[in-house]
């Protein structure tokens, strides 16, 4: 069994499923609801677990109540969880999505990991200790930043989960085995996927790819540029989708080292996890 670390955001997703988000001044009544946690790391641990891992979430929960209903949830889904500050008594990031009915679209709400950040002190050198793999979602810099020296000096690969670009992750880059960013990850001065490659590719970084929703997904391996298609579904539901795409591709790259494979098999699963309501569901479709 394979270890992954997996490194930033935890939130709780209060979760409603409606006709379509409200207006200014509007209520509206959702016809179904869920509650779990979330965060891209979380999800992507999550994801690793399931899929037959051991997975290991490093991140901010706390003493709040709210951080026992997250405590719970990943228990649930045998996510092992390392508190960077145990003693917060602050709540975690809650964030609040409405998924539309009709095509599965998302509204999110939440303050992230803005007022939850870590120093790089809190980091326990023995952190990496029986990991094949490091997940960093770019919500905690500065502990990312310690982890991600850590690793390259253990030999263990990393994954950007480039969601959006945040500050302080260009000194992350060059110790970034793969990079799998969304469409809406744009480092400075990059207005389109050819010049974030560029800039990727400038930092060291050999494997990269962008992710676009139900389009195909862009990617440079090694210097040779290509798309893969996506399979083609009636989504219902595409919250977490990027954050279970990279957990699924934390646990293919490591049984098959192949780039191009392990895109594709992660985007069977992320597609698979949009078939159904909630970040869980997909999980105990048999």
């Amino acid at each position: 069994m394979k270890t992954g670390l997996f490194l930033g955001l935890a939130t709780l997703d209060l979760v409603y499923l409606a006709e379509k988000p409200p207006g200014e001044n509007q209520k509206v009544v959702a016809s179904d609801c869920t509650i779990a946690a979330g965060g891209p790391a979380a999800n992507a641990a999550v994801t690793f677990s399931y899929l037959g891992n051991a997975a290991v979430l490093a991140g901010v929960l706390g003493t709040h109540a709210i951080a026992q209903l997250i405590r719970a949830d990943l228990a649930e889904y045998n996510v092992r969880i390392i508190d960077l500050e145990p003693g917060r008594s602050h709540s975690p990031a809650v964030s609040s999505i409405i998924v539309t009915e009709a095509t599965g679209d998302r509204s999110v709400i939440s303050i992230n990991a803005t007022k939850s950040q870590v120093d790089s002190q809190t980091i326990n050198q023995d952190i990496l200790t029986s990991v094949s793999i490091v997940l960093l979602d770019g919500h905690q810099i500065a502990a990312s930043q310690e982890i991600a020296q850590l690793a390259h000096s253990k030999n263990i690969p990393i994954v950007l989960d480039g969601g959006s670009w945040k500050p302080g992750l260009e000194e992350i880059l060059p110790f970034i085995e793969w990079a799998v960013c969304s469409d809406n990850f744009h480092p400075p001065n990059c207005d389109n996927s050819e010049q974030v490659f560029a800039y990727l590719s400038a930092a060291g970084i050999a494997n990269i790819a962008i992710t676009r929703g139900e389009k195909s997904i862009l990617y440079l391996s090694n210097g040779s540029y290509g798309t893969i298609e996506v399979p083609q579904i009636q989504a219902t539901d595409t919250l977490g989708a990027g954050d279970i795409f990279h957990g699924a591709f934390c646990h293919y790259i490591l049984q098959n080292n192949n780039f191009t494979n392990t895109l594709t098999a992660a985007a069977k699963i992320a597609s698979d996890s949009c078939k159904n309501f909630g970040t869980r569901a997909w999980m105990n479709k048999g």
